[in-house]
């Protein structure tokens, strides 16, 4: 038989891989994606054009119009337009743009061959998975081609593996490999079979409309009797009398026996017109006429009128739902007359027979799932809490800011205590601390389910599944919609670059076979990380993965996500490379094609159906296009991450001394990519300083005195003015998005290190000490963090545009730039001050510190008196511009000036 994925009534698309989408709505209000066709060209061969003349001009009118090209068909659609855009000449990538744009629309057809539209491979959890179905039952859908049997094995059956299996009459087992299996409610004892096979509960609400007394026969009868008319329904009740007639007049023992009997059938209008003569003298009717009429011309022979009367009767008839729906029943019915076949909270597993022997393995698309502490396999939990009981979404999203300041957190180690943190616990204590600190979007990692605590969530195996560690799915949301309260945006950190190479918990092996998720052979193994890489060119897959994003954002009203480690999934070395900058890299044979589909394909498919979503590429390769429209050739994600700065500033931390650090080196790895800088995430430090075996800078710069620092005073107080320029510049030097680590904003002295072998399972690392908020050196560096923050919602800084850094002296060892009617001074020499040092300036007028991390409250010195605080330009070219300011510069400080009064000359 047929695929299972049947896609549900929407406006047919065509087959177009343009990703210009146009959405309708069904009856279910549920958005639906069609594709309009666009056109596309090659810029590279645009050539500038002479206006024709005249004679010319006259000759192309008398030509006959030609039919439109291909090409001109998809104008709008460029394959290697941000080459053009950039200037990057480079014909093996551009030839690489032009295959995998054509590749692309090879995919797309294939996927248009078994999906509607993209929508709809993007939705595979409407039907996968464990659901509820009206008709007293609940559905169960898995994806194992290279399983021979499949049912489902749990509590409910003992674990038998015979009990609840796909058989015939159920669908059983398509084509493609997915297996369906139906688990019937189970009737209470003395209660009778429903008479309806259709009939339909209402599993929300407890009104019972079914329960009023009316058979459902007295509902249809009325229901023929109020949407009928008299005589109308003759041929719909007795629909076969036409044909049965003409069947009889020409076949039947009176009709003609030979051909030549029956001799030439008559044209329409010969037949028509004997009819009329025929039915001449009939009496009148209350049935709607339906006549054809011919003006003498060709084209009318056919031309059908009807009564405007009848027409309009029949326009204004509505279907008869609101007696159908009479007949269907409230969840207080059910509950009297049923037991559910799997109750909330029953513990399952699929049971598969496959070539190799029996299997059991946790769904795939099971949306909790629980690991066993003692080593033994993991389950799924069956998640359907009553409706009273279920989570009520109470807060919209919030609007998307020009800029984000992204706070980025681990749940698990968010608590004070030494133990795993709950999301309530998150919710109640860490939201309340991101909204003070005046950050406006929490990204979290470790989120969805894994096996190994220890590997901080990366290793991925059930991917609908929030971890249970933290709590249940109704929890999670509440988490989010009280971030929604705050104005927080929520992002999660999406690992779809590998999965957990587990057979008794993830999904190597799923089924039996090798390649049912993932690649076979060395491809299908990352090099050194140990995980399993995904099969992105498979459509299956891309069902899984698609449907993936599209779940968190539809059931848990996710706001973005970061694609963890992309150079994992585009490269088969695993990004485990020297890379030398030349494009050949970017478009030789260890680049997978499938991988930078699928990418485009997702941002393509979260854009369309969440016009406001937003996707960040970790990509260390920085791979060429990541944030240019999938229209011109690009992967289509909003932000990339600068990795190299928060490298850079650990490197210069740990290995070279204050003075050897190089000014201009820090400006051009901070501002990295100038094409696309505006995109650009920055930060100085991440979970990776903290958690993948380093140090956070609050333990580097506050930890033990170094020894060239003469006592711990001094050690402090350069730790933190190293701590608040590095901050500084790291956020106002970058694009439209900065983000921090949990507790790094108040320089959290310790790492994170979580329970394992090598440290007996302990969680004292694995915590937050937020008591440290208290202390006066972390109370300072917090209050400087967030009055960074709010400068930020006050100035607009990150949303402005880029900074025009036009001072940086390696002798001197300032950095100074614009931004707007901003300017930012950094002084990083670690003994010399300055009292009058010059930068240049725009804008002649006065200009005012609004932030200086040497005050007193700050943890400085204060070496800047207040009425220092205002300085006026001089009129001399300075820096190529058109003025001067002079003013004090502490060492290891940095100031914020604004243009609060301009002077006209």
């Amino acid at each position: 038989m047929n695929s299972l994925t049947l896609p549900v009534a929407i406006f047919l698309p065509s087959n177009d891989p343009s990703p210009n989408f146009r959405t309708t709505r069904n009856l279910n209000s549920q958005q639906k994606i069609a594709f309009t066709r666009a056109k596309w060209r090659c810029s590279a061969t645009d050539q500038p054009q002479q206006k024709p003349s005249q004679q010319q001009q006259q000759q192309r009118q008398r030509q006959p119009k030609k039919k439109k090209t291909q090409t001109e068909v998809e104008k709008g659609i460029d394959p290697v337009g941000f080459l053009t855009k950039l200037d990057i000449s480079h014909k093996p990538f551009a030839q690489f743009l032009r295959e995998r744009y054509k590749s692309l629309k090879d995919l797309k057809d294939e996927i248009f061959k078994r999906y509607m539209n993209l929508r709809d491979i993007a939705s595979g959890f409407e039907l996968l998975g464990m659901h509820r179905h009206v008709q007293h039952r609940v559905d169960f859908m898995e994806w194992a081609p290279g399983a021979r049997y499949c049912s489902v094995v749990g509590e409910i059956n003992g674990w038998s593996p015979t009990e609840n299996s796909a058989r015939e009459g159920h669908f059983g087992h398509d084509d493609y490999g997915y297996w369906f299996i139906i688990l019937e409610d189970k009737l209470r004892d003395g209660e009778e079979p429903d008479e309806l096979f259709f009939q339909q509960y209402n599993y929300v609400d407890d009104y019972d409309k079914g329960d009023s007394g009316v058979t459902a026969e007295e509902l249809f009868q009325k229901a023929n009797d109020d949407y009928w008319e008299p005589g109308e329904d003759r041929y719909v009740k007795s629909r076969f009398e036409i044909a049965a007639k003409l069947y009889e007049q020409i076949f039947g023992p009176n009709g003609p026996q030979t051909e030549e009997e029956l001799e030439e059938i008559p044209d329409a209008e010969t037949r028509y017109k004997a009819w009329k003569e025929q039915h001449k003298d009939d009496p009148p009717s209350n049935l709607p006429r339906y006549d054809v009429i011919d003006d003498g011309k060709e084209y009318d022979i056919y031309k059908i009128v009807n009564d405007p009367v009848s027409r309009a009767k029949f326009r204004a008839k509505k279907p008869p739902l609101p007696y159908w729906l009479e007949t269907r029943k409230g969840r207080k019915a059910w509950l009297k007359k049923y037991m559910p076949a799997i109750p909330h909270g029953s513990k399952y597993r699929v049971y598969f027979n496959t070539s190799d022997g029996p299997l059991e393995r946790v769904p795939a698309w099971a949306p909790y799932v629980v690991p066993d502490a003692d080593g033994n396999q993991a389950f799924a939990v069956h998640w359907e809490p009553p409706p009273e009981y279920t989570y009520k979404w109470k807060h919209k999203h919030p609007e998307v800011p020009k800029s984000l300041r992204i706070y980025e957190c681990h749940v698990g180690i968010s608590g004070l205590e030494p133990k795993i943190a709950s999301f309530n616990d998150f919710t109640e204590k860490v939201l309340p601390h991101v909204k003070e600190a005046g950050y406006n979007v929490i990204q979290l990692i470790g989120l969805v389910e894994h096996k190994d605590y220890f590997t901080v969530g990366y290793r991925v195996t059930n991917l609908y599944a929030v971890s249970s560690r933290y709590g249940t799915p109704d929890d999670f949301k509440r988490l989010v919609d009280e971030a929604h309260g705050l104005g927080l945006l929520v992002f999660l950190d999406i690992v779809h670059s590998y999965s957990a190479a587990d057979e008794m918990v993830g999904l190597s092996l799923f089924d039996g076979s090798n390649d049912c998720f993932f690649h076979t052979g060395k491809r299908g193994h990352h090099k050194f990380w140990g995980t399993r890489m995904f099969k992105y060119g498979d459509v299956d897959v891309l069902h899984f993965l698609l449907s993936n994003l599209n779940w968190w954002v539809v059931e848990y009203h996710i706001d973005g996500f970061q694609f963890h480690s992309l150079a994992s999934m585009i490269y088969t070395h695993n990004g485990f490379a020297s890379f030398s900058g030349d494009m050949e890299e970017y478009c030789n044979q260890y680049v997978d094609k499938d991988a930078l589909m699928y990418l485009i394909l997702a941002n393509e498919i979260l854009h369309a159906l969440h016009p406001k979503i937003i996707t960040i590429a970790e990509d260390a390769t920085l791979y060429p296009g990541l944030c240019e429209p999938t229209s011109q050739g690009g992967l289509g994600f909003d932000y990339f991450v600068n990795l190299s700065a928060s490298e850079m500033w650990s490197s210069l931390l740990g290995n070279v001394p204050d003075r050897d650090w190089n000014m201009s080196k820090i400006v051009s790895t901070l501002i990295g990519n100038r094409h696309s800088a505006d995109k650009m995430l920055l930060y100085a430090e991440n979970h990776n300083q903290s958690i993948s075996g380093g140090c956070s800078f609050g333990e580097i710069l506050l930890g033990e005195p170094r020894e060239h620092a003469s006592d711990r005073k001094a050690s402090i107080l350069r730790g933190c003015s190293l701590h608040k320029m590095i901050r500084l510049i790291s956020f106002t030097i970058g694009g439209h998005a900065y983000l921090n680590f949990m507790g790094n904003e108040f320089g959290h002295p310790k790492r994170v290190e979580f329970p394992m072998p090598s440290n007996n399972f302990s969680f004292s690392l694995a915590n937050r000490h937020w008591d440290l908020l208290e202390a006066q050196v972390h109370k300072e560096l917090f209050s400087f963090d967030k009055d960074m923050m709010n400068i930020d919602e006050k100035e607009r800084i990150l949303s402005r545009g880029l900074p025009n850094i036009h001072h940086v002296n390696d002798t001197t060892m300032v950095i100074s730039y614009l931004r707007g009617p901003l300017l930012f001074i950094f002084n990083f020499h670690p003994t010399t001050s300055y009292e009058r040092y010059s930068v240049g300036v725009e804008e002649a007028g006065e200009y005012q510190v609004i932030l200086n991390s040497d005050e007193k409250r700050y943890g400085g010195q204060a070496l800047i008196e207040q009425d220092q605080y205002i300085r006026r330009t001089v009129s001399k070219r300075m820096d190529g511009l058109r003025n001067c300011l002079e003013v004090p510069l502490p060492n290891r400080s940095a100031q914020v000036y604004k243009l609060t009064r301009i002077l006209r000359i």
